[in-house]
């Protein structure tokens, strides 16, 4: 309850500076890469229940020739670029705090197909409501493995509490600012996971 608490204050507090940002960026990615404005993908949240999550375009939806869509790195634009590294993508998500659904700290919210992909160990980073930015984005983003990323998770999971939230909060302005992390050493976006074994590339829709 005190992190649901925790939650809506930064948001109401924040709303003066994010509304006006929210407004700008809808219109630059209207006027850059057309309709639809947000992109919805199912996600899994607390205890592995899905929700609908939201966020702003940062890809054409340019396709071959047979209709299938092309590979993340021709589709991604520099402006969509833009908007990962400053993570202003991730701004309709908050409309997820609002519900419930998600809370400003949590490990990320992903694909639905991963679930049956966890080892129990890494399935427990769906005890806890995803979060917009967690302890995984503050240390290495997408520029860590698979597995490192998940042991992030469920540290977090293991050891949260509103200053460890607070520290994680203001790490992400740091990070943000110095844009570090953004993209996976070899891809322009995380390689699917596939399970702790073995992995091949494909879009993660992060």
């Amino acid at each position: 309850m005190l992190k649901r608490i925790f939650d809506l204050t930064l948001i109401a507090i924040s709303l003066p500076l994010l509304i006006p940002i929210f407004v700008l960026v809808a219109i630059l990615v209207r006027l850059k890469l057309g309709k639809p404005i947000l992109f919805y993908q199912v996600r899994p949240g607390l205890s592995a229940k899905p929700f609908v999550l939201a966020k702003f375009r940062t890809m054409t939806d340019e396709r071959d020739s047979v209709g299938d869509l092309l590979p993340d790195d021709v589709r991604l634009t520099h402006f969509g670029k833009l908007l990962r590294s400053t993570s202003l993508d991730e701004l309709p998500g908050l409309w997820s705090v609002i519900k419930g659904d998600m809370s400003m700290v949590g490990p990320r919210p992903l694909l639905i197909q991963y679930l049956d992909r966890y080892t129990p160990e890494q399935a427990r980073r769906h005890s806890v409501r995803p979060g917009i930015t967690g302890w995984a984005q503050v240390n290495g983003r997408n520029a860590i493995s698979w597995e490192e990323k998940f042991k992030l998770d469920v540290w977090y999971v293991d050891h949260q509490s509103i200053w460890l939230d607070i520290k994680i909060l203001l790490l992400t302005i740091y990070k943000v600012f110095r844009r570090s992390g953004i993209s996976a050493n070899d891809s322009t976006t995380m390689p699917e996971f596939m399970g702790s074994v073995t992995q091949s590339r494909g879009p993660n829709g992060e």
